[in-house]
């Protein structure tokens, strides 16, 4: 996913501008959360899609991991990855 690599835009015109409808109790609540965490409507709603993309899409999370181990030139214990692997498939996503 290369898009997750680049900084976030500093302003909402450095991007691709686009226009969603949502139900009014959804938007206000949207706005109640940018304005607490401080940051702009197209911040909030840029993490919400980064954040939906990220855990629908397991393969890029496998992949990215893939690529940090790969860096660090770890090699997982079989024995551990063997345990995750039995306790990630109680666990609902």
């Amino acid at each position: 996913m290369p898009w997750l690599r680049r900084p976030p835009a500093s302003s909402y015109t450095s991007g691709m501008k686009t226009a969603i409808s949502l139900p009014d109790p959804l938007f206000k609540e949207a706005e109640k959360a940018a304005r607490k965490r401080k940051i702009s409507r197209s911040e909030l709603y840029r993490e919400a899609v980064t954040e939906y993309l990220l855990r629908h899409e397991p393969e890029a999370i496998t992949k990215a991991m893939d690529e940090v181990c790969r860096k660090l030139k770890v090699r997982p214990d079989p024995a551990l990855s063997e345990a995750a692997r039995r306790i990630l498939e109680k666990v609902e996503w």
